[in-house]
C-alpha cells in the first residue's frame, strides 16, 4: 500500500512549524524587489521596524557541518563567534547551493524555523533585548514576528554574541 503524504497548505514551512507548535506569532508580507541590494534591510524599510528587529538568517559551515547563524541585518556574521559558540574552529560561509538543499529554501528566504534538515543554530544574543524580532517566514517578501525566547526554544539555538555592527 503506498504510503499518503499530506502537503503542507496555509503557509510556508515555517509558518506550519509556529502553528503546529502552538507558538504566537504575526505574519507580515510586503512586495519583494529582485533588485533590492540586501533582503534583510529591504524586509525592515518595508515593514517600517528598526533594523536591529529584523534578523538575517545565514548559513555557515563549521568544521565541515552546517550551521545556522541569526543575526541583525543592520551587521555581519562574525564567523569566529559562531565557531566558538558550537565548540568548533573553523567558520566559512557556505556554498549558497549546499544552504538551499539543506534547509530546502532559497537564499534570501531561508528560514530559521521549518528548514527540511534540522541544523544547530546559534541566535545572536542582542535578540534578547527585544520583545519581539522578525525573521524570514520562508520566502523572499514574508517575515514572521515572534518572541526571541520561542525563535530560540523551536530552533534549539544558543545564545552568543555571533553579529557584529
Amino acid at each position: 500500500m503506498a504510503k499518503k503524504t499530506r502537503k503542507q497548505t496555509g503557509g510556508t514551512p515555517a509558518t506550519v512549524a509556529l502553528t503546529a507548535a502552538g507558538t504566537p506569532f504575526t505574519v507580515h508580507e510586503y512586495a519583494h524587489d529582485p533588485a533590492a541590494p540586501s533582503y534583510g534591510e529591504e524586509a525592515a524599510e518595508a515593514l517600517g521596524v528598526s533594523p536591529d528587529r529584523v534578523f538575517k538568517t545565514l548559513v555557515a559551515d563549521v568544521d565541515g557541518a552546517l550551521t545556522v547563524a541569526v543575526v541583525p541585518v543592520a551587521g555581519q556574521l562574525d564567523l569566529k563567534a559562531l565557531a566558538a559558540a558550537v565548540g568548533g574552529k573553523r567558520a566559512a560561509m557556505a556554498d549558497p547551493a549546499a544552504a538551499e538543499r539543506t534547509t530546502g529554501y532559497v537564499r534570501g528566504g531561508i528560514s530559521p524555523l521549518g528548514q527540511r534538515k534540522r541544523l544547530p543554530t546559534v541566535l545572536d544574543a542582542s535578540a534578547s533585548r527585544h520583545e519581539t524580532i522578525c525573521v524570514s517566514a520562508g520566502r523572499r517578501g514574508l517575515e514572521v514576528e515572534l518572541a526571541p525566547a520561542d525563535l530560540a526554544r523551536l530552533t534549539g539555538a544558543v545564545l552568543a554574541p555571533v553579529g557584529r555592527l
